[in-house]
């Protein structure tokens, strides 16, 4: 990978290019490297395979320019993005800015480039020198480490002992994902070239006992190599064994224990996008004019936290150059904060329908609007130069306060939901309608006990998202990073108990032969 002196060296001289043009006003230049390494499992007992498949790597690296375009006569702005793969010398600048010439447009509601905001830059030096340098050898170790620990799940488990193998069909698949990222940022208001540098490995796992028809799922995110032991494929293959023997459960109306990976699909399918500031500058929230006001049952407590050291998605700062730092967007049930990056922290201020979409005057909650999650993630993970800031989630805190036994208890009987797929909203993100398929790690509760495990691909979810945020019963305090494939953002999910959630049986027909 290119190092970030070489990184800051290209920003810092594409930066005084662009200054000496005499029609460029304002100018950003984001420089980044990112490498993507990945590793696909892939064991089974009744086929041949190789356990550990695909070992590859992609590294891209470029530079992308947003810049501010006088108009010649002097009426008016263009404001332009351009970007250029593989060239960080100036003739790579020339080309990004033709193309940001090229592309740029009149935007009305636009006011400046990202200018600095109030706190301080607080990690440095956070990231795995190791992992920058990985090889290929240690790549294709990392997914060994995880099916070797699936297989001993697999030949300790009592219920699989003197059973032919061909006959259990014992699966184990997925991926190990490695993220090595670099940047480097400076604009006409923040000439200062600063750099960050973040790593990260993922995986998520997927075991099967196919003769028995179940499944189980296994999730880790690390910082450092260190700290991956490959446990998520003793996770999934223990999972999958407690998921043998399913049964189908009727439809109806349902007291239920949402685990982790649940919790967390709901999450970034419906409730963190609509936690949004540019969500709800498109009047598309769930939680539109809501700001301030009861959204969820007062034991939720939804925080973002960018900069908490030791945490799997926490990065330096954002790829506006601009400190990441705590939002707290529920506290006790109350919306009190909103993501934001700085285009959209602007744009709010200006719009006349801003207290009708937020629900308060947008001059009086700042406060709640500031720009702490503008990035460029794409692509798998990575933070790239050919993409403008979106708006994104980085570590998703859930406080809690009860043991999984309690939540069970709490319920008392009712349904235990592991693992869905299939999450979106229906009758767009505003209606708040959703619908989901129960896929794994999921069982009946009886008595506050876990009894008979559910039957994967036999129940869909059809409820919606305000019946479940209000009818939280218990959170869990057990938190634990929970992935959506190679994505950089990671919420830390708790177990949640909810008053009731309407599930509907599959036909018979989808059940796994």
């Amino acid at each position: 990978m290119l190092s970030l002196r070489e990184l800051e060296e290209a920003a810092r001289q594409a930066l005084g290019f662009l200054m000496a043009q005499e029609d460029v006003a304002e100018a950003e230049v984001f420089v980044s490297c990112n490498g993507v390494l990945h590793c696909r499992l892939n064991y089974t007992s009744h086929i041949p395979s190789n356990g550990v498949e695909e070992p590859k790597s992609l590294e891209n690296f470029g530079i992308g320019l947003r810049v501010v375009l006088r108009q010649q006569g002097g009426e008016g702005r263009l404001v332009g993005f351009g970007s250029e793969p593989g060239d960080l010398s100036l003739q790579g600048v020339r080309l990004a800015l033709e193309k940001a010439r090229r592309g740029a447009v009149a935007d009305p509601e636009f006011t400046t480039l990202p200018q600095p905001t109030e706190g301080q830059r607080r990690l440095w030096n956070y990231h795995d020198p190791r992992i920058m340098d990985l090889g290929e050898a240690e790549l294709v170790d990392l997914g060994w480490r995880v099916v070797r620990q699936g297989l001993r799940a697999f030949q300790a488990a009592e219920p699989l002992l003197h059973r032919d193998p061909q006959e259990l069909a014992l699966i184990l698949g997925g991926d190990v994902t490695v993220l090595q990222e670099r940047m480097a940022i400076c604009s006409t208001h923040m000439p200062q070239v600063q750099t960050d540098e973040s790593t990260l490995v993922l995986s998520f796992i997927t075991a099967m006992v196919e003769g028995e028809g179940s499944k189980g799922s296994g999730y880790d995110a690390v910082t450092h190599l260190g700290q991956f032991t490959g446990e998520a494929g003793r996770e999934a293959a223990e999972n999958a064994i407690r998921g043998m023997g399913g049964v189908r459960v009727p439809g109806g109306r349902y007291r239920v224990v949402l685990g982790r990976q649940a919790f967390m699909d709901l999450l970034e399918n419906l409730i963190i996008p609509g936690l949004s500031l540019g969500t709800f500058y498109a009047a598309a929230s769930p939680f539109l004019g809501q700001l301030g006001q009861q959204v969820a049952s007062p034991k939720l407590s939804i925080i973002d936290d960018g900069a908490a050291p030791g945490l799997a998605a926490s990065k330096g700062i954002t790829c506006e150059g601009l400190p990441t730092g705590r939002t707290e967007l529920i506290r006790d049930g109350v919306l009190v904060g909103l993501l934001s990056n700085y285009y959209e922290s602007q744009r709010i201020l200006r719009d006349p329908r801003a207290r009708e979409k937020l629900g308060v005057d947008p001059q009086e909650w700042r406060h709640a609007l500031t720009p702490r999650n503008g990035f460029r993630f794409a692509r798998g993970g990575g933070r790239h130069y050919d993409s403008q800031p979106g708006i994104h989630a980085t570590n998703v805190i859930i406080p809690g306060d009860m043991s999984h036994q309690e939540l069970l208890h709490l319920v008392g009987d009712g349904l235990y939901i592991g693992r869905i797929w299939y999450t979106y909203p229906v009758n767009g993100l505003r209606a708040g309608d959703f619908t989901a398929t129960v896929v794994g790690d999921s069982f009946v509760i009886r008595g506050g006990q876990l009894a008979e495990p559910i039957r994967p691909n036999t129940l869909r979810i059809n409820d919606n998202i305000h019946h479940v945020l209000q009818g939280i019963l218990g959170v869990g305090r057990d938190a634990r990073p929970t992935i959506v494939w190679a994505a950089d953002e990671i919420v830390y999910a708790p177990e949640i108990a909810i008053e009731a959630l309407e599930v509907q049986p599959i036909a018979q027909s989808m059940e796994p032969s």
